[in-house]
């Protein structure tokens, strides 16, 4: 049986489950999102934390345009969406944990712009999976979705959810899923597609071609490394404690026996990611000091029940 979301219960699902199957529900409104959390980005419009850590636009994301990208993880997030519904593997809005996760993400929203001035027009969605996978993501143009398992697995707290939001939409907003398209136009596809997505012809069957990959693209090391910071900025400026991501890792470790999850699994593991973390901590810090914090705490889902 495909699993059901309840209202106001915990999520029954079977481990594995909908991993390919994902979001349906109604569309965020986005201006109630990002009204809603204006207030705090108000106090934060400086340049501080880790923006001198991160470089320039790759020049590949130029070979492919923001605007098909967007408009092609669209499409694949209504799909998603689609066979969701049809398989109930959906949560609805009025879900303690969607409530949860949205919450979150007002918060961190009006410090996107910052880092990528898109962001601004992006109509962003945020939902929940009925998988036990350990996993969540940020497809390009802000369409966010998280999977049961992390949130229960993990039994992860809010500032937890938060660097992990964060480091997702940092994928979104430094547009590593761009970049990566246009360094498979350029080395893999040939002149002849490269030509279509500069717009000579055949556009769209070679943006669809690209667009495929969304669901499965990797990252690489430095690609996560970058969403790493980026989201420790943003979920500090929100209110979040940064330090979440050291606890964040220990919990992945020890529920990965060692193994990265899928999310994170080109990421250097073990220590060397917490080092990595800590070693940021300092530049963040002090927006999370300054930062107004959340009114309202949540907690994860219920733990699952042992066998």
């Amino acid at each position: 049986m495909n699993p059901l979301f309840r209202t106001d219960a915990e999520i029954a699902v079977p481990h594995g489950a909908g991993c390919r199957c994902a979001l349906h529900g109604r569309r965020l409104f986005t201006g109630a999102l990002v009204a809603g959390a204006a207030f705090p980005a108000l106090a934060q419009k400086d340049p501080d934390g880790v923006r001198g850590d991160v470089g320039r636009e790759s020049q590949f994301s130029k070979l492919v345009p923001a605007e098909e990208v967007e408009a092609a993880a669209q499409q694949q997030y209504t799909q998603m969406k689609r066979e969701a519904a049809q398989q109930r593997a959906l949560a609805p809005d009025n879900n303690d944990q969607v409530v949860r996760l949205r919450t979150i993400a007002q918060r961190l929203i009006p410090f996107t712009e910052g880092w990528n001035a898109r962001a601004r027009r992006w109509q962003w969605e945020v939902n929940l999976i009925g998988s036990q996978q350990l996993n969540a993501f940020c497809m390009p143009g802000g369409k966010i979705a998280f999977y049961y398992g992390i949130l229960q697995q993990l039994q992860l707290t809010d500032d937890e959810t938060a660097t992990i939001m964060g480091h997702e939409m940092a994928h979104a907003l430094r547009e590593h899923a761009r970049e990566r398209m246009g360094k498979t136009a350029a080395t893999r596809i040939g002149a002849s597609v490269l030509s279509s997505v500069l717009g000579l012809g055949g556009t769209g069957d070679a943006l669809l071609n690209m667009g495929s990959q969304l669901l499965t693209l990797k990252f690489s090391r430095d690609d996560e490394s970058e969403a790493d910071i980026v989201g420790m900025d943003l979920a500090a400026r929100a209110g979040y404690d940064p330090r979440a991501g050291v606890t964040l890792w220990q919990k992945m470790l020890q529920a990965s026996k060692g193994a990265p999850p899928q999310f994170l699994s080109t990421h250097p593991a073990g220590q060397t990611r917490i080092r990595e973390i800590e070693a940021k901590l300092p530049k963040v810090e002090p927006l999370y000091a300054r930062a107004d914090k959340p009114p309202r705490k949540f907690g994860p889902p219920p733990p699952a029940a042992r066998k």
